[in-house]
């Protein structure tokens, strides 16, 4: 038993150390075939999925956790509003950190953080409900500085030619880790009484966590920066024909959709059938789709049909969420699910390409990147916060079918309007930074 434990060491050590070898083998400058990846981008991938892997294991059922210990929608209502204020706070005032100073401390330290965030609940138990506000804080500072540092390192490693190849491999991975995950989870906790499910499930994921932090030992250092501006989105919103004024809006509205969509759908998935592990079995099925769709858009997405690919999935995910006026079980929001995963791809990677393609487009705006990227969740947190006041504005006081289907509705609909906004942006081909 103890020598096999010691086999599995040297072989984890030396994958690791190969890595190592692999990312300090290569330089991006050494002559990247356009539109691939270097060991740089594949490593930070691997960060992400191992960070993807950890929060899909547990953070699915979060809501569903708290849910069951408070037994109220407006407390978990504001749980979610002070984690995604605390991150959008977060982004602002760590920007100088991240900036000035070593950012991957503090991307692992976000990835550390989360590891506490689920130490915290595992600890609380049913005790967590009265705690709900500090809970948010903590996972809202730890989401806020592993998302800016990875945010920023994704841009450095990245340019126009590859970046939609990176995005798709990111989702690919994402749905990758939401596949089997989530439905091992809900057996997990169904095959439990009490919490025990969730004790061990939680735990699995502190490991997760850990072995993120160890594998991010091996991205580069990244260069330091100039002095961070503490009011540069504001600046950026003031100038007459500055293209963020366009981009800013469609941000927020993309918020304001995932304000709701990212804690409600699985809730209302474990409230119609009592079960995580319908939960598990409803996240199984739609990251199955994810994975195609990403993988396919990923691979027939370019610069030139951006705007068109967007349109067309902006109006779709919209649509697919009318299903649920025709009937609020578990069938229903399996077809939305799957609706979902299928045409989310072709909004959400133009949309984010064209985001930091801009953020990359002369010297100047790629010196500011961490200002940008930090505006960028600003603009997110302001209207993820405006969905999540809708919520508590309609839930809390009727959680009918009828209620939460039309909720979903009008903050689905909203990235049809962000397209308005950013269409010329998605039009214009981005120059690539030198």
């Amino acid at each position: 038993m103890q020598q096999g434990k010691h086999a599995v060491q040297s072989r984890l050590l030396a994958w690791f150390q190969r890595l190592g070898e692999i990312a300090h083998s290569r330089e991006r400058s050494s002559g990247r075939p356009a539109g691939t990846l270097d060991a740089q981008a594949a490593l930070l991938l691997a960060v992400q999925g191992f960070f993807g892997a950890a929060g899909a294991l547990s953070g699915t059922f979060v809501p569903v956790f708290l849910w069951k210990t408070s037994q109220s929608y407006a407390l978990l209502g504001w749980y979610t509003l002070t984690q995604y204020v605390t991150s959008g706070l977060t982004f602002w005032l760590a920007g100088k950190w991240i900036k000035e100073h070593n950012k991957m401390n503090g991307l692992r330290l976000g990835v550390a953080l989360s590891g506490g965030f689920y130490f915290a609940v595992l600890m609380l138990g049913e005790q967590a409900k009265a705690y709900m506000i500090a809970l948010g804080v903590l996972n809202g500072v730890a989401a806020g500085l592993f998302w800016l540092a990875y945010n920023v390192v994704y841009f450095e490693i990245t340019e126009p030619d590859n970046r939609d190849k990176f995005n798709g491999w990111a989702g690919f991975l994402g749905s990758a880790a939401g596949i089997l995950a989530p439905w091992i989870s809900g057996i997990v906790i169904t095959s439990r009484q009490g919490l025990g499910g969730y004790r061990i499930i939680f735990t699995i994921s502190l490991i997760i966590y850990g072995a993120a932090v160890i594998l991010s030992f091996w991205l580069r250092k990244r260069k330091f920066g100039e002095r961070y501006d503490w009011l540069h989105t504001i600046r950026q919103l003031k100038e007459r024909g500055n293209p963020w004024r366009r981009v800013a809006p469609a941000i927020a509205l993309q918020g304001v959709r995932e304000g709701v969509f990212m804690f409600l759908v699985g809730l209302m998935v474990y409230v119609v059938t009592r079960s995580e592990k319908m939960v598990g079995n409803f996240s199984l099925i739609t990251s199955l789709v994810a994975l195609g769709a990403f993988w396919v858009t990923g691979k027939l997405l370019s610069v030139r049909n951006r705007k068109l690919i967007m349109l067309i999935g902006v109006i779709m995910i919209s649509a697919v969420i009318t299903v649920l006026f025709f009937g609020f079980n578990y069938t229903a929001l399996l077809v939305f699910g799957i609706g979902t995963s299928l045409f989310m791809p072709l909004y959400t990677i133009p949309m984010t390409s064209t985001v930091f393609d801009l953020i990359g487009r002369t010297e100047e705006s790629a010196r500011q990147r961490v200002e940008f990227i930090v505006m960028r969740e600003l603009m997110l947190t302001a209207g993820r916060s405006v969905g999540l006041l809708a919520y508590m504005a309609v839930v809390p006081r009727d959680d009918s079918p009828l209620a939460i289907a039309m909720l979903l509705l009008a903050v689905g609909a909203m990235p049809i309007a962000g397209w308005w906004f950013i269409r010329p942006i998605l039009a214009a081909p981005q120059q690539t930074r030198t």
